[in-house]
């Protein structure tokens, strides 16, 4: 899938250029195309089955479509942000020029700054959003029709959410030894491949999904 942009210089500057006319919708379908096969591939380890009742894979296609422009612009933000506030300390002077430039001890730390930022603030909300949006596809019986339709009980859906696994598992656990030193590695990238390879992810997050599914079945986790 990934081998024509390398191996042939008109399809990675159609990318190159689509990307810079059209990023958001560009990260539409990165993460459509990318964090759906993630959740898919979640379901295949959890049940042996790439497709199952109420699973839903076209609201989830939909749904992770508009995640990705959220997430892009997310990513801006915050690339853009904690840079731009480091280089008020004078000890820190020179991030923002870094975060342009080949890679540097500089850009290092900027890019894990940038990490820990965005992964403490917006990733245990969007995680939540996500598990609660999961849950209503489900409950909807996994159509488009009816995820749009009906109702979602935001209240009854988050108040019975498992968090023991939430937080042991999904918060506590992935967020700092998978996900801030991932996006550290992400902001590192040129910033063209950044919302790509956050897209990428998606896959891994599929299979956490599939993981703390797991735990939730069996009711207790260790703290």
């Amino acid at each position: 899938m990934l081998a024509p942009f390398f191996i042939f210089q008109d399809v990675y500057q159609f990318y190159n250029d689509a990307n810079k006319q059209l990023p958001l919708v560009l990260a539409f379908i990165k993460f459509a195309i990318l964090a759906t096969f993630g959740e898919v591939l979640g379901l295949r380890i959890r049940t042996g089955k790439y497709c199952a009742p109420n699973f839903g894979i076209l609201p989830r296609t939909v749904l992770w479509g508009f995640f990705g422009i959220w997430i892009a612009i997310a990513m801006g933000v915050f690339r853009t942000g904690v840079p731009a506030y480091l280089d008020n300390f004078q000890v820190l002077t020179g991030i923002n020029k870094a975060m342009a430039g080949n890679f540097s001890t500089l850009k290092l730390f900027g890019a894990f700054c940038i990490s820990v930022m965005m992964n403490t603030t917006f990733g245990p909300v969007f995680m939540t959003l996500h598990k609660i949006t999961d849950t209503h596809i489900t409950q909807t019986g996994g159509t488009l029709t009816g995820f749009f339709t009906k109702r979602l009980h935001f209240t009854q859906i988050i108040t019975t959410l498992n968090w023991n696994v939430q937080w042991n598992f999904v918060l506590k656990k992935t967020i700092p030894l998978f996900w801030i030193p991932a996006h550290t590695l992400t902001f590192i990238l040129p910033q063209n491949y950044q919302v790509l390879f956050a897209a990428f992810l998606g896959v891994c997050l599929g299979v956490f999904l599939s993981i703390a599914a797991n735990l939730g079945d069996r009711k207790t986790v260790r703290p």
